[in-house]
């Protein structure tokens, strides 16, 4: 098979948003509980938190954490988790039919994203909950002080603001699972009415508008249309989530899903710059993919779990090798969305539907860490013009399929171009990538992830990044093998 890249540092998509690579941490099943949070752990700090976990979260340059939810936050009163831990109450989890504890709570998430080295993303509820309970949440977190809410914090330990930059206004408010779902033009007002509220309290936020949770909604694109119609002068952002799956055990159809996963993109950016059009606005509204992932591996074992447990076993999928093709091939189109995504967050970070799993000895680490670790380190600057030609296949739900996807991204800082390939083919593939004016000197680095079964897990930690040794660069011209079935980044110094 061949495949050619050509890319242009003329022609650029846009700047990478650091926060394209962020997560989401939810209270639901062992995410926060046996996973953040662990008290007498052997792994675990002063605070309860689990070093291992804050480590291997480091390592995966995370920057913002949407939190507490999800599903969750539509049942949840923010004022639970906050005094002293004696004092705070247990509550019925509808959401996940579970049992909440709230010895983990919005302090405690704050001092875990300052260990960490993340930012705090805030969903507000808007299911059971509106108005009056975000405009507090706000206050207590962003006001300097002289308040009741503010006060409060200080009281409570925090003597300076949090000063959370991102706000959600709720969650997947289209969906009739949603614990107080709405119609579009009830969840618009509401969201119209609170942002309204909340920046008042803090001009300085950022707010996003929830989406349709998937595309098969029958509300999908008129959803959006109504709640702009609503908020487009109020937020920032339009949220949008979306998981794949391998049901049907078709690996070609799988990975041909990011056909859909950039129509899907690309579908809601035109819906946004209708209602800009109608509206004569002059703003552009960008998008908060807040949630992405694989998921499917779990739901038998989630339908016979037992309900009203606390941190129960719930969305454990274990990953296998096609997951991380998956999960590589959506990070390239994402990037190749730079200019109108300015938010990702994978869903989740530990244990649920996770990059990262805890046990009693330790944490191990799935398939899926190894192109998000890649990409979100490597994959920061300039978003280059993908212009590909490639051997191409026909599966059950898409034609014209190319076995290459790859991007280039260009770090003039570092002076690198970082180039990201997956062959999703059974057989070689001979790359090539033609760099143009880019004056590329020396690859500083080749790797390939490769060579295991499609259907192998990581339980055992025998996954691995290693050395390609089948690079050539000579005259702007990169030349690769690239095996069948592989994840690849090419590293090269550049004098442009």
């Amino acid at each position: 098979m061949q495949g050619k890249l050509t890319v242009d540092p003329a022609s650029q998509i846009a700047k990478i948003d650091d926060r394209v690579y962020s997560a989401l941490i939810e209270h639901l099943g062992r995410s926060v509980y046996d996973g953040l949070y662990q008290p007498n752990h052997p792994q675990s700090d002063q605070d309860g938190f689990r070093q291992d976990v804050i480590d291997a979260v480091k390592s995966l340059n995370i920057d913002l954490i949407r939190y507490p939810g999800g599903n969750f936050v539509s049942g949840f009163n923010w004022e639970d988790s906050i005094g002293p831990k004696s004092t705070r109450p247990t509550r019925l989890d509808l959401a996940w039919r579970s049992i909440e504890t709230n010895q983990f709570g919005l302090h405690e998430f704050m001092k875990w994203t300052q260990k960490t080295g993340t930012r705090p993303d805030m969903a507000v509820n808007l299911g059971s909950r509106g108005i009056d309970a975000a405009r507090n949440l706000v206050e207590y977190c962003n006001f300097s002080g002289g308040t009741y809410w503010s006060d409060l914090r200080k009281q409570n330990g925090a003597e300076e603001p949090f000063n959370i930059k991102t706000w959600c206004l709720g969650n997947e408010m289209d969906g009739d699972w949603q614990i107080g779902h709405k119609t579009a033009d009830e969840y618009g007002r509401l969201a119209h009415e609170t942002a309204k509220v909340m920046r008042l309290v803090d001009p300085s936020i950022d707010l996003v508008v929830s989406g349709s949770s998937t595309r098969e909604m029958a509300t999908f694109g008129s959803w959006e249309e109504t709640v702009l119609d609503h908020t487009y002068d109020d937020v920032d952002y339009l949220s949008l989530h979306r998981y794949y799956d391998n049901e049907e055990n078709d690996l070609a159809n799988f990975l041909a899903k990011s056909i859909d996963f950039d129509e899907f993109i690309s579908g809601i950016v035109a819906v946004c710059d209708a209602v800009k059009a109608r509206k004569h606005s002059h703003k552009t509204l960008n998008l908060a993919l807040d949630e992405w992932n694989v998921w499917y591996h779990s739901h038998k074992q989630d339908d016979e779990t037992a309900p009203w447990q606390q941190a129960p076993h719930l969305l454990e999928d274990h990953y296998n090798f096609e997951d991380a093709l998956m999960v590589g091939t959506m990070l390239i189109t994402l990037l190749k969305h730079a200019d109108r995504v300015k938010i990702a967050c994978l869903a989740q970070l530990v244990n649920v539907i996770a990059p990262i799993m805890t046990d009693e000895h330790g944490i191990w680490l799935q398939s899926i860490f190894f192109p998000f670790l890649q990409i979100s380190k490597y994959g920061r600057g300039i978003t280059l013009t993908p212009q590909q030609t490639a051997t191409t296949y026909d599966s059950k739900d898409f034609k014209d399929v190319p076995y290459l996807d790859s991007l280039a991204v260009y770090n003039s800082e570092n002076h690198e171009i970082v180039i990201f390939a997956e062959n999703k083919g059974n057989t070689t593939m001979d790359f090539q990538t033609d760099l143009h004016d880019l004056n590329a000197q020396t690859v500083i680095e080749a790797t390939q992830f490769c060579g295991y079964d499609i259907k192998q897990t990581n339980e055992n930690q025998q996954m691995a990044l290693h050395p390609n040794s089948n690079v050539h660069l000579s005259d702007n011209t990169l030349t690769a093998s690239l095996q069948p079935l592989s994840w690849n980044m090419f590293r090269l110094h550049v004098t442009h």
